[in-house]
């Protein structure tokens, strides 16, 4: 069978696909965190979070249901201790057996993805936001964002903090207290402000 060729027609009225806000934010261009849509979203994380923070200990099954509503993607048998934050939540995806300790943010303006058996100390913070170096720019109130991923079996120590758009390597190990501005390797042990390697999982310097 022989197809006709298709023409466009002329007088058809013009498609013009224009990006959200958030698809900006996601994409990490510069965007406008005033943008009303969301404004919305992080209206429904923090009530989401509110309702999380504020069950109770006996209510494992209700903490679990509300963090599959919070959270984009939520492997099995999480477990995370109240009091959590996040900006969005819909952004955030991990694997199984998660285990978030006491005080832990997210402010997941950007994707943070998380593997399985990823273990966070208390008060562990994880920035994808950040903001313009130039004061004029960064007082427009528009903003960006930069992805962070977190590999399998990794530990974070207690206070450690994750700076926007680091990745870390699968069984890494956080040392408490740490800043942590760059990638880091899978099977190493850093520390320190900014964090450095001190040595391999297995004891090697």
């Amino acid at each position: 069978m022989t197809l006709s060729p298709t023409f466009s027609d002329p007088t058809a009225p013009k498609v013009h696909c224009t990006m959200t806000e958030h698809d900006m934010m996601i994409a990490g261009e510069m965007y406008r965190a005033a943008d009303p849509q969301l404004v919305e979203m992080r209206l429904r994380a923090r009530r989401l979070c509110r309702e999380f923070n504020t069950s109770t200990e006996a209510e494992s099954d209700r903490r679990r249901s509300i963090l599959r509503r919070l959270l984009g993607e939520l492997g099995t048998n999480p477990e995370v201790e109240p009091d959590f934050r996040c900006d969005y939540g819909h952004n955030i995806s991990a694997g199984d057996n998660l285990f978030i300790n006491f005080g832990c943010v997210i402010l997941d303006c950007a994707r943070v993805r998380l593997g399985s058996r990823v273990f966070f100390g208390p008060g562990v913070h994880l920035y994808t936001a950040t903001h313009p170096i130039d004061p004029v720019e960064r007082a427009s109130g528009r903003e960006y964002a930069k992805p962070i991923t977190i590999g399998n079996d990794v530990w974070l120590g207690g206070h450690a903090t994750i700076c926007p758009g680091v990745t870390i390597g699968d069984a890494a190990v956080i040392g408490a207290g740490s800043v942590v501005t760059r990638d880091v390797p899978s099977r190493v042990v850093v520390a320190g402000n900014p964090a450095k390697v001190m040595r391999n999982v297995d004891g090697a310097v």
